[in-house]
């Protein structure tokens, strides 16, 4: 990739998010775009904390979750450590997205349970 600044409209559509998502990530403080007049321009910064905060995003992580990872990958210690505390959010996400996992298979189960009396209902 270049190191080439990109414009809001150009970093919307390189990551398939709306200008209205990207002005909510700098509100948030996760991305700090280079201002010139009116307009945004995002270097090579903030394309990599993009592609954290997708990926972050897509495993369910909330902001805090999002400002703690990107805190880790940028910052100064040592690598080892910045993986373990990682690796230490990832299972704590995948705990809890088991947890709901199982409460929706239960949720599930019950409807599928409601429906089979209103199909014995209705025939």
């Amino acid at each position: 990739m270049d190191d080439r600044a990109l414009a809001i409209s150009e970093m919307s559509e390189r990551f398939d998010v709306t200008l209205r998502t990207l002005r909510f990530y700098e509100e948030k403080g996760l991305l700090n775009p280079v201002r010139k007049g009116a307009r945004r321009f995002y270097g090579s910064r903030d394309i990599s904390r993009m592609r954290v905060i997708l990926q972050a995003k897509k495993i369910g992580l909330t902001l805090a979750e999002i400002r703690r990872v990107i805190k880790l990958v940028e910052g100064k210690t040592d690598r080892q450590e910045q993986f373990r505390e990682l690796q230490e959010i990832c299972k704590a996400q995948q705990e809890l997205l088991a947890e709901q996992k199982q409460m929706l298979d239960e949720q599930l189960a019950e409807v599928d349970e409601i429906l089979v009396v209103f199909e014995e209902l209705v025939n």
